[in-house]
């Protein structure tokens, strides 16, 4: 008999009809021999209605008070779907989230999950009966007994940690979507169904945006070994699996709140390839990429920044073997673009720097969290070490350093963040598909600060300050490109964040540019960013060139380029950022002739 959580969403239970629609499948299931518990969230519109209540009677309701007001939505779900299990004939028990024990941290309307106490939910399964739950909802561990609320994706979130803590078999997450799709339906009708994807990938693509799961729901699962399957609520159709890793026993205590970071990763063997100067146009990335490619060159890390409207710097990463081959292509790539362009602009200018590190913190409990990077940084900063790069993703800092500085920041990481260091990830199964997912986001902003003086500590200044304002940076860019100006050497540090924090962001930056005597902050709002995601980017050269040269045959500008081990991402205009994404998911051959058909 196998274990099984399943978690309905607020579509799926939005009326009598499909709550019983729910019970028969619910019914049939323990009836295939399995013990049952179903978290499920309110009905359809019904949190929205309440928002609406709580604003007609007061223009700043407390969040106390929210919570015990949107915490009956489910209420209501979960009595519902017992009584229409009850009237089929299959035992059921309809329980809260103070009732079934999750415990949660005293912060209302935005709580994470402490601990879960599993007593009760066992005694009702080994009675025979479905345990029905109700999502987005806990309980605080003060004397008080507050109810809290998880904040959105709180019903996921509930579901995987409710499996994580009886350590069920499966975790099914039933929806209106019939499981992880390539892209977002709305804009590229050609988006398929992915069979199955694997946390990492889950957590990007849910990170850049993909709403089939909240991220705080895949990190749990991540972090506890909980195997996923997110299917429709309308078929029968097996949906896509999400597949954890395999992991040692850990445990529930602070379940949401342990160590954000799991390790310290490093690789010697990287060396860096500069290209400053090179010509602000569509095609120059893919023709660049395009050739290092065709060279049988691996890039690990690649960094594009913008500096004065015509001209870009392009930094990337190599082993030390592809070196003399990027260190070729590099050299004859600059003359061919001064030649192509004349003498209009300054000349391209390549560097190279054998003499580097490449250092990540890697950890799904970075999600969420805006001080991580900041930390990093920090701890680097004290120990008198310089960021040369950076590039972030949602569950990974990587930044290339000094090579005599790595022991040091190893040693430095590893105990600030309480963990031990694991080698570079090694290149998975070459047959594993290079691109999952493709994802669009135009809710992003694009902050700069100029002339930054190059000294350890500036970068752990900046983004600690955003840090402290709770605003999450995506992409950070460092550029490569030095300035001297009496003698004080500088640099640029660019940036994205969400466009609702912009004004907050422009205004934290332009108090640290006071400080630095007078930075330039820059702000655009008008940008689009396009990622691609896959696990078999590693260890694959081209992938990257492909997105560029994807973007370059609709004559789509990149502005910005960061990458991670797994992910892609680029910063375009914002009017072509639909282009950009339907031109990707063609160039990588995602699509499907048969449209996946969404529930309106």
């Amino acid at each position: 008999m196998a274990l099984i959580v399943q978690k309905y969403g607020g579509t799926s239970v939005g009326s009598a009809e499909r709550i019983k629609a729910v019970a028969e499948r619910v019914k049939a299931s323990v009836d295939a021999g399995n013990a049952l518990v179903v978290v499920v969230s309110a009905m359809a519109k019904t949190t929205d209605g309440l928002v609406q209540l709580a604003h007609e009677v007061s223009e700043n309701p407390s969040r106390r008070e929210m919570d015990m007001l949107l915490s009956t939505g489910e209420q209501v779900t979960i009595a519902l779907l017992s009584m229409a299990l009850q009237h089929l004939g299959q035992p059921a028990i309809s329980l809260t989230g103070a009732q079934v024990g999750i415990v949660t941290e005293p912060a209302h309307t935005r709580a994470r999950i402490l601990d879960i106490a599993t007593e009760r939910m066992k005694r009702h399964l080994a009675e025979g009966k479905v345990v029905v739950v109700a999502g987005f909802q806990g309980i605080t561990n003060t004397a008080d007994l507050e109810v809290t609320t998880l904040g959105r994706g709180g019903s996921d979130t509930s579901a995987v940690a409710l499996a994580a803590a009886l350590q069920a078999d499966l975790c099914e997450i039933y929806t209106d979507v019939p499981g992880v799709l390539t892209t977002d339906p709305r804009l590229v009708e050609t988006a398929s169904l992915l069979a199955e994807i694997t946390c990492d990938e889950m957590l990007e693509l849910a990170s850049l945006g993909a709403k089939v799961l909240h991220p705080r729901a895949v990190e749990i699962a991540r972090n506890y070994g909980v195997q996923m399957v997110v299917r429709s609520s309308w078929s029968d159709e097996p949906g896509t699996k999400v597949i954890a890793p395999g992991i040692a026993p850990r445990s529930l205590q602070n379940l949401e709140l342990g160590r954000p970071v799991d390790g310290v990763r490093f690789d010697l063997d990287q060396a860096k390839v500069a290209l400053l100067r090179v010509e602000d146009r569509p095609g120059i990335a893919a023709h660049l990429f395009g050739v290092l490619a065709r060279q049988q060159v691996n890039v690990d890390l690649i960094i594009q920044s913008i500096h004065d409207g015509n001209t870009n710097d392009i930094a990337f990463t190599v082993d030390r073997a592809s070196l003399p081959r990027a260190e070729a292509v590099s050299t004859a790539f600059g003359p061919m673009l001064q030649q192509q362009r004349g003498d209009s602009l300054d000349q391209t200018e390549v560097m190279v720097d054998r003499e580097i590190a490449k250092i990540s913190i890697v950890g799904a409990g970075m999600i969420g969290r805006p001080g991580i990077a900041a930390q990093m940084f920090r701890t680097l900063a004290d120990a008198n070490i310089n960021l040369q790069m950076i590039s972030t993703s949602e569950v990974n800092v990587s930044c290339t350093i000094a090579k005599q500085d790595c022991d040091l920041a190893i040693a430095t990481l590893c105990a600030q963040f309480e963990v031990d260091s694991s080698p570079a990830q090694t290149a998975i199964d070459p047959n594993w598909p290079a691109v999952r997912g493709v994802a669009l986001d135009l809710k992003q902003a694009r902050l700069a600060i100029r002339n930054v003086t190059d000294r350890p500590g500036m970068a752990a200044h900046i983004f600690q300050k955003l840090a402290a304002a709770n605003i999450s940076v995506d992409m950070i860019i460092q550029s490569q490109r030095s300035r001297s100006t009496h003698g004080v050497i500088t640099r640029d540090i660019a940036f994205t964040v969400p466009q609702i924090d912009l004004a907050i962001a422009r205004t934290l930056l332009e108090d640290i540019s006071k400080e630095l005597g007078g930075a330039e902050v820059a702000a655009d709002s008008d940008i689009a960013k396009v990622s691609i995601v896959g696990m078999g980017m590693l260890g694959r050269p081209g992938v990257a060139a492909q997105m560029f040269e994807a973007l370059a045959n609709r004559n789509i500008n990149i502005q910005m380029i960061a990458t991670s081990e797994i992910r892609v991402s680029c910063v375009v205009s914002k009017s072509q950022g639909v282009d950009a994404l339907q031109a990707i998911h063609q160039t990588f051959a995602l699509g499907q002739v048969q449209k996946v058909e969404i529930p309106a």
